[in-house]
């Protein structure tokens, strides 16, 4: 039934539901639609926003920063433009029922950081509220109506690793072999997502020979990946967007240097910025990687964190 496992307590379900980072980005041209054609490679990775959705009189959303890490609750919209709102709206449309609940979120994935916290949030509250209302509703249906909400809705409910087409919307699962270890660098200021594509689609109009309209598979990058090789991996790593977000924060460049510099195998913006995420060879690589970036001075916070990992999933009771 469920696209994940799922726990209700009484009156309320909770769903921990992970970040994102774009191994591979190939941005297509700007469509009709307003929409650019994607190939993307996702992988879910150990950085969490907890989502609780519990009966109430009205619909409202409440957020909780903890532990000041990587996440500004202050800038997530509380109304209808909250994708998590928009989420449990569109679950009611669809079955029938008025969503007066209330939406806890528990903010750990940076906003406007290019790791997919809003739609992390809208995948939590589709899959909590499913639960809440002991919905049968088919994990297709439920896919359909995320990507309605998102582009990367979908994936966040589903977690993994996975190839993305079309808006990056639908998915095919990936072999990946083993565990990758990753070190994010949190910037000090946000990237609105269309912001960058914007940029994008100016930088290849003014400089159409060095910014080519294409998005090829990224079929080496999915190779390594089923080897399992992080240093195979690393100089396959690709983000169309990455000289866009450079291009309106220029002092992201530091950064991407800063973790080369600190021994990550390879780095790269994640994708529409303006976290820089940066592959490492081992865990302990990883810490030491941290530990030598968060001396540098080059970003907001540091943290480290590994994939692949589940998507939208329960929180037992007490954790």
């Amino acid at each position: 039934m469920s696209p994940a496992s799922l726990s209700v307590i009484s009156d309320a379900v909770s769903v921990r539901v992970p970040a994102k980072v774009n191994l591979h980005l190939g941005v297509g041209p700007l469509r009709a639609d307003g929409y650019h054609d994607l190939v993307t490679v996702y992988q879910a990775l150990s950085l969490y926003d907890d989502v609780t959705v519990a009966q109430a009189a009205t619909l409202e959303v409440t957020l909780r920063r903890e532990g000041g890490r990587g996440a500004d609750a202050a800038e997530v919209p509380l109304g209808d433009d909250n994708l998590a709102v928009r989420a449990v709206r569109a679950l009611g449309e669809w079955a029938d029922r008025d969503p007066r609940v209330t939406i806890e979120i528990v903010k750990r994935i940076p906003v406007a950081g290019g790791m997919a916290g809003g739609s992390a949030d809208a995948a939590g509250a589709l899959v909590a509220l499913a639960a809440l209302w002991k919905l049968d509703i088919p994990r297709a249906q439920l896919l359909e109506i995320a990507a309605g909400l998102g582009s990367d809705v979908p994936f966040s409910v589903q977690g993994g690793t996975a190839l993305g087409t079309g808006r990056g919307e639908q998915l095919m699962p990936m072999l990946a072999r083993g565990e990758l270890h990753w070190v994010l660098a949190f910037a000090r200021e946000g990237l609105s997502t269309p912001a960058v594509f914007d940029e994008l689609d100016r930088l290849r109009a003014d400089h159409s020979e060095t910014f080519p309209e294409q998005n090829p598979r990224p079929d080496e990058l999915m190779a390594a990946l089923a080897a399992g090789r992080p240093e195979q991996i690393a100089p396959l790593l690709h983000n169309d967007l990455q000289p866009a977000a450079l291009s309106l924060q220029p002092g992201l460049r530091r950064t991407l240097r800063a973790g080369i510099d600190s021994g990550a195998l390879g780095g790269m913006v994640s994708g529409s910025g303006p976290t820089c995420a940066f592959l490492c060879a081992d865990a302990d690589a990883a810490v030491a990687v941290a530990a030598e970036l968060s001396g540098a001075g080059v970003a907001r916070s540091v943290r480290t964190a590994a994939g692949p990992v589940g998507g939208a999933t329960r929180q037992t009771p007490g954790r």
